[in-house]
């Protein structure tokens, strides 16, 4: 999260050097502060369950999540800077506890286990995320409108279904890319965004340059589902193509796809954030996270 948030200038989004009018940089650093002890104790449940302690039935993924999202608004006043990092990184942090061994977490296993939590998830994490998408955002993250977050009938359709979250992640998949990754078990972070990233740094590039050139590759490929929400597809295609236009050019690795991102960087900022492309952030803070466990450091 912290690495995410430092990287500019990543288009469209806060970062160390821009700011929202209500929500700055240091609301960005005080949530991933907060989380940490979050993601820790998902982490430490994911090795309970690797040793047979507990059941992979009770990884308590949503519980996790909305204690999440209470500690990010506890310890800022910046509002939602997080919740679909702490959709995509608690799963992560789960399923990295169930990897975990001497050195790098093995990639392979690491999306297995992945997969295999994301199915385990009952109608009692649904709840849970219920609870922490309304506290966070009554826009909700495109779940879908039979279950609206902010009406106590879709609760109640729950429980009396006992409808699983990965159930109503696949309702909202089309909608919303972070639900999109829970039902394709990571794909956009494992398929496109962590190895265009290891590439980066495999070929010499600093951090920042290639955090900001692997956002720029996840929006050139996927146009962001909260740009389509607000303002539909048209535009959230528009901003893709013009994030394409940078990468075609080096990205910020050269002076004219600077130039380029910059330009983008302030074309997308208007002050209801309409063109803020901030799902491709949550996406690239769990690539970030799938590169420190395979060794990488900054």
């Amino acid at each position: 999260m912290l690495l995410e948030a430092s990287a500019h200038p990543k288009p469209g989004n806060v970062h160390r050097t821009r700011d929202f009018l209500e929500t700055r940089f240091e609301h960005f650093l005080a949530s991933a502060a907060a989380l940490g002890p979050i993601y820790r104790r998902a982490a430490r449940r994911g090795f309970m369950i690797s040793r047979g302690v507990v059941g992979l039935s009770h990884a308590q993924v949503g519980k996790a999540i909305q204690a999440g999202v209470e500690e990010m608004l506890r310890w800022q006043k910046g509002g939602n800077t997080s919740l679909g990092v702490i959709l995509l990184l608690v799963p992560i942090a789960a399923s990295a506890g169930m990897t975990i061994g001497n050195g790098p977490v093995d990639l392979k296993r690491l999306r297995s286990n992945l997969r295999k939590l994301l199915r385990s998830a009952t109608y009692v994490d649904s709840l849970y995320v219920y609870r922490a998408i309304s506290k966070a955002s009554p826009g909700g993250i495109g779940i879908h409108k039979t279950l609206d977050v902010m009406s106590p009938e879709s609760t109640d359709r729950i429980k009396k279904k006992r409808t699983a979250l990965l159930k109503i992640f696949e309702m909202s998949a089309r909608h919303d890319s972070i639900a999109s990754e829970w039902v394709s078990g990571f794909k956009i972070t494992f398929d496109i965004g962590y190895p265009y990233f290891a590439d980066c740094i495999k070929s010499g590039l600093d951090i920042n340059t290639s955090t900001v050139n692997t956002f720029l590759k996840i929006l050139s490929t996927v146009p962001d589902t909260l740009i389509t929400r607000k303002v539909g597809i048209e535009k959230s295609r528009y901003v893709s193509v013009r994030a394409r236009e940078c990468l075609e050019t080096g990205g910020v690795k050269t002076p004219e796809g600077l130039s380029l991102a910059k330009r983008l960087d302030q074309d997308l900022r208007t002050p209801s954030h309409e063109l803020n492309p901030g799902t491709t952030a949550d996406i690239l803070s769990a690539v970030l996270a799938v590169a420190l466990l395979q060794g990488f450091r900054p």
